[in-house]
């Protein structure tokens, strides 16, 4: 009788221990189960971005590259168009080129130069034999950036002049030329004083300049 108890008591204690085996490794299978569903859900998920991103930058890269014939073709009837859009002849030589798109630098520039600006102020005024007494500004080279940019803004480059001693006129002229000038002159403040015949002429104006524009390929990292 007692050698029957010792064996039952064995049997269940060796079913307990596979019960418990079993237990386990079902909780092992399940836990790593979830674990590998969860993991290969993340991975569906992002293989599912990577695609759609990479669809995304094939479409975009479709349209530039239609965009850019579209823009070399319209960029060529800009710079053949005769006479140019301010109305003087194109002209091309060995040494200079003169078409719209130099009349646009020109107008433009994408270097900040304030003694090019003097100069070419000076030549305008001076053009009907005006007295000039007095050209001003200040010349910004150290702190204004010819740098490239991602996007480029106009800057203001402001300055001022006098003229002494001159008629009605050639005041009226002065401002025709500013007017036609290539370059956008925005006048700021005229102050005038003397007679018709003898007029002191004080402007205070300003002109732009713009950085060049700098292409970027970016890249992106899917999460």
């Amino acid at each position: 009788m007692a050698s029957e108890l010792s064996i039952k008591r064995v049997a269940i204690t060796k079913a307990n221990a596979q019960t418990i085996i079993v237990t386990a490794v079902a909780g092992f299978i399940t836990v790593f189960c979830i674990v590998a569903s969860h993991y290969l859900y993340s991975l569906i998920g992002y293989q599912s971005r990577v695609i759609s991103a990479d669809k995304q930058a094939d479409s975009q890269l479709k349209s530039d590259v239609n965009a850019e014939s579209r823009l070399v073709s319209q960029y060529r009837q800009f710079v053949q168009q005769n006479p140019t859009i301010i109305g003087q002849p194109a002209s091309s030589t060995s040494q200079l080129k003169y078409n719209n798109a130099t009349v646009i630098l020109d107008a433009l520039p994408s270097q900040y130069d304030f003694p090019a600006l003097t100069t070419m102020l000076q030549k305008l005024i001076t053009t009907n034999n005006l007295n000039l007494t007095s050209l001003g500004g200040q010349d910004q080279s150290a702190s204004m950036s010819n740098s490239p940019e991602a996007n480029p803004q106009p800057v203001e480059i402001p300055f001022s002049f006098t003229v002494s001693g001159a008629n009605y006129q050639s005041i009226q002229q002065l401002f025709k030329n500013l007017e036609n000038s290539i370059r956008p002159i925005v006048i700021d403040n005229i102050s005038l004083s003397g007679t018709d015949s003898s007029m002191n002429l004080n402007v205070s104006a300003h002109t732009y300049y713009q950085p060049k524009k700098i292409f970027k390929i970016s890249s992106e990292t899917i999460q």
